[in-house]
């Protein structure tokens, strides 16, 4: 196979020379770039504020820029995120430039995703044609879990962005062995950590492996560029690790989410080696339900679920009911791919730039899908953004080549195997949302059955050959596609949102759902026979009340005092701080675990009349101590839903 596929035909000429952009291709690349634009900015208000954790995190950093170098969850530095502040950075200088709203916030967001599929298709471009590029662009933005992450206000975005940016710098490196390429890849990475710390370093194998095979240049010379890119890594993210660990920590505030205070217990812990060997108890591992209520199968929480939310750990997470339709539509299809195009591009030189892409790509969908199936900690759907770029590349890659030697019956046969595989698949997930577009399943069907004979017997015939090709690309896109178009049109919100039509398990039918902070819930959640549990005070189970009730606003805005209110978690202040326009405390930190700020802490701002309000509600708080004292020494009242202590009239 491997000789009669690589003697069918030339090699692209992109693989050995400079590419150079035509007309036609500059038109096809805006139609491209502009129409990811829209896709991303359409609708884009509804989404409010997204994540309010994160939101109310980056009206703090508009309003203090201590709080705006560490995360701040509030302007008074009480606790940070518990994430580097780099994607927050971004939002929060919108924000300051163009005042803090919803725009402000999510449209750099969705500019990054043109960013990220401009840099990919760059990429692609370089040992591929325009059609591998343009075909590998439009795969990563029309990725479900793509449209939504770059509609939203997670950290995921500039991750993304900045890793698909090192993978094109190191495509570039390879290219005649450049130091000052393989070390911008290095220091990209490195400011990657700075958006979500561990998880950046993951597709540095793949990185570093293309570069020490491929590489024109002496075994040790690859060496010592790796090593200086390896020492850029160190340096793009560990400039911010050593200012916040020697900041004096009476000056700054608490590191959320960590055990001790500590950047470093951060990076190795809960975003660390907790997400892959598991975590549990505390503020800041997994929440429980509440007494007496069990979470759904397959959901418990603790160390090898998942946290509850992305399925239990092992090789079928990634297709799984909740993360299945979120990125795995081509992902079958991509390493069969990845494969066909290893074996066809053997008996080239070592430094072959397409097979040194295909390692950069192939790689890093391998160890991302490996890491992400068998994390044992806690693991979300939406990480799933960083497997599209991966997946794309190799469709456009793996896909041209085999499409080139379709005058082969192998390749026929491979590209026939792939696209009956790749329909199967899309309606296996279709029938895991039997009400969302019953009839595209047919559809997807029928165009198989037209693509698979197509594909087999039409090398000598154009029009049919154009048939093949037209239906291939329905069969493998029409369904990612309207998961697409449901994900723009629908609203998100919360800590852990979805793409696409809510399946069993997270949606009609579903039975309980999990999820963190206030708004814990999306459209279509908890449907026929489901139960949403939102997170109360502390990010916990419970009642949360409505922080927008004008009655509870109003008593904020009229507070007068440092912080208008103190609450327990950062999930449950941040909505309130946006709805008032106030500072408002989140005491513990994101799910109220943290221990920040101390009872004595809290009592002597009490005291110097710097906290007026003191907002309390159901479910299981994260720093209990604080609050037994206010219900031990101060009365409540109800306002909007929601018991109100007043902090400025001790009981008695």
């Amino acid at each position: 196979m491997t000789a009669t596929l690589a003697t069918a035909g030339p090699a692209p000429a992109a693989a050995t020379e400079r590419p150079r952009r035509g007309r036609t291709e500059r038109i096809a690349l805006a139609v491209l770039l502009v129409g990811t634009a829209a896709l991303y900015l359409w609708n884009l208000g509804a989404e409010g504020w997204a994540n309010t954790y994160y939101a109310g995190a980056v009206r703090a950093m508009t309003q203090n820029w201590t709080a705006f170098f560490f995360g701040s969850t509030d302007a008074g530095n009480t606790v940070t995120v518990d994430k580097p502040p780099a994607s927050l950075w971004v939002m929060a200088l919108s924000a300051r430039i163009f005042g803090l709203s919803s725009w402000s916030m999510l449209v750099p967001q969705a500019l990054m995703g043109v960013g990220a599929v401009a840099l990919l298709y760059a990429a692609v471009r370089r040992v591929a044609s325009p059609a591998a590029a343009l075909l590998a662009g439009g795969v990563f933005a029309l990725t479900p879990i793509a449209v939504l992450m770059f509609r939203y206000n997670n950290p995921d975005a500039l991750l993304v962005l900045l890793l698909v940016a090192a993978a094109y710098a190191t495509v570039r490196a390879m290219e005649r062995a450049s130091t000052r390429w393989i070390v911008l890849a290095g220091t990209l990475v490195g400011f990657a950590f700075l958006a979500k710390m561990m998880q950046a370093f993951i597709v540095v194998p793949a990185l570093a492996l293309a570069y020490l095979v491929a590489a024109p240049t002496g075994f040790w010379r690859r060496i010592r560029q790796l090593l200086a890119a390896g020492l850029a890594v160190v340096v793009g993210a560990g400039w911010w690790v050593a200012i916040a660990e020697l900041w004096p920590a009476s000056s700054r505030p608490y590191i959320g989410g960590s055990e001790n205070n500590s950047v470093l217990d951060l990076t190795f812990g809960y975003n660390g080696l907790g997400r892959i060997f598991g975590q549990g108890g505390g503020g800041r591992g997994v929440m429980q339900p509440p007494a007496g209520m069990e979470p759904p199968p397959g959901a418990e929480a603790g160390p090898g679920a998942g946290g509850g939310f992305g399925g239990a750990a092992g090789w079928t997470r990634l297709f799984g009911e909740q993360v299945g339709g979120q990125v795995s539509w081509l992902l079958p299809a991509a390493l069969v791919l990845l494969v066909a195009g290893l074996v066809l591009t053997w008996p080239t030189a070592r430094t072959d730039r397409l097979r040194a892409s295909l390692l950069v790509w192939g790689g890093w969908t391998v160890v991302t899908a490996a890491v992400f199936s068998f994390a044992q900690g806690i693991f979300h759907p939406y990480y799933t953004v960083a497997l599209a770029p991966g997946i794309a590349a190799l469709v456009g890659i793996g896909g041209e080549q085999l499409w080139r030697r379709r005058a082969t019956w192998p390749a026929r046969i491979t590209l026939a195997v792939i696209t009956a595989g790749t329909a199967a698949w899309a309606v296996v997930l279709l029938a895991r949302t039997p009400d969302f577009v019953p009839w595209l399943r047919w559809v997807v069907i029928a165009v198989a059955a037209v693509a698979v004979p197509a594909l087999l017997i039409g090398a000598r015939w154009r029009r049919l050959t154009a048939v093949a090709a037209l239906a291939v690309l329905l069969t493998g896109g029409a369904a990612q596609v309207a998961y697409a178009a449901d994900t723009i049109t629908s609203t998100h919100n919360g800590g852990n949102p979805t793409a696409g039509p809510a399946t069993a398990g997270s949606g009609p039918g579903g039975g309980v759902r999990f999820g963190p902070g206030p708004d814990g819930a999306r459209r279509g959640d908890g449907g026929a026979g489901g139960v949403i549990v939102q997170g109360g005070p502390g990010g916990g189970f419970g009642s949360r009340g409505n922080p927008s009730d004008p009655e509870l606003v109003a008593l904020l805005q009229n507070a007068g005092t440092k912080w208008a209110a103190a609450t327990t978690s950062a999930s449950n202040s941040a909505g309130l701080a946006l709805a008032g326009g106030v500072d408002v405390m989140g005491i513990g930190g994101f799910n109220g675990g943290d221990p920040a700020p101390t009872l004595e802490r809290f009592q002597a701002l009490v005291a110097a009349g710097e906290v007026h309000y003191f907002i309390g509600g159901g479910g299981p708080v994260g720093n209990s101590e604080i609050a037994s004292w206010v219900q031990d020494n101060f009365t409540s009242t109800t306002v909007g839903g929601r018991p109100v202590y007043d902090l400025t009239q001790p009981a008695g």
